[in-house]
């Protein structure tokens, strides 16, 4: 686990939100309508752990029946498998699937593409088939299901958002208009970078890049990429990954734009449009 920390941390003493693990719903005899997977991302890192607080939000605010896995949670494989340790991942896969095909789950939500495209493609073969969504495409479902909109909270009237294609939530499973039309409730104007869907430019983490020195060349991948938001005229840059997360809002420090450009998660859009 890349963010590995004592586990404890997963769980915030001091949070306001309720939220219920797998563990503590079979204890009580009752199921989920979801499983939410955080990552290790969503977990350890304290950026990534607000946009968590802020899926929980949204999911309590809808009604969703959902829980977390908590200190049975472990890192999906990801990591190893894109370094090129086969065996580290089947390791880490098989104690994650019998974990999950012990609690009986069906359906789960991520926070990160990385989590969604290996639990959804890659898990199945190791003996664990389940209906796998990412957290941008249930926005959209409650947006379109009417449970979800932009009234109550932060207006981003006059604001241009331009939406990061996270490599594998678009090249690698052709997820390009869920992130898109949940923007496109907000009050703003929706503008595309030059490189964009199919041929949107990597962040520079996947790959397991994340964990380690850049090789030699002339420029950083993720000033790069802020230069096509800055072309774009774009205020705000929407992500959905927290790898994606992290590189873009270091692209931004690397260009000095942090007055002028914000990285935020589709789902902190939502939270704040919706007033949550």
């Amino acid at each position: 686990m890349p963010w590995e920390n004592n586990k404890s941390e997963m769980e915030d003493p001091k949070s306001e939100l309720k939220i219920p693990t797998m563990a503590q719903m079979a204890a009580e005899g009752k199921e989920p309508e979801l499983l939410f997977w955080v990552g290790c991302a969503g977990s350890f890192d304290e950026r990534a752990q607000k946009i968590t607080r802020d899926i929980c939000k949204i999911l309590q605010h809808v009604g969703i029946s959902y829980a977390v896995l908590g200190t049975e949670e472990s890192c999906t494989g990801d990591p190893a498998k894109r370094a090129g340790n086969e065996f580290l991942f089947q390791m880490q896969a098989m104690t994650n699937i019998e974990v999950l095909n012990a609690y009986a789950v069906k359906k789960i939500v991520t926070g990160c593409p990385h989590c969604f495209n290996t639990i959804k493609n890659e898990y199945p073969g190791l003996g664990g088939s389940y209906e796998v969504i990412h957290h941008t495409q249930l926005i959209q479902q409650l947006i379109d299901e009417g449970k979800l909109k932009a009234e109550g909270g932060e207006s981003f009237k006059g604001k241009k958002i331009t939406f990061h294609d996270p490599c594998y939530l678009g090249r690698a499973n052709n997820v390009y208009e869920a992130p898109r039309a949940a923007l496109e409730m907000l009050d703003a104007e929706l503008v595309e970078m030059k490189r964009c869907k199919s041929n949107g430019l990597c962040c520079g983490a996947g790959g397991a890049q994340m964990f380690k020195e850049p090789e030699k060349g002339n420029k950083e991948i993720n000033a790069e990429r802020i230069e096509d938001a800055i072309n774009a005229n774009a205020q705000i840059v929407a992500s959905a990954c927290p790898f994606c997360m992290t590189m873009l809002s270091d692209g931004v420090k690397l260009k000095e734009k942090e007055q002028a450009i914000q990285v935020l998660d589709v789902a902190e859009l939502t939270v704040r449009a919706n007033g949550l």
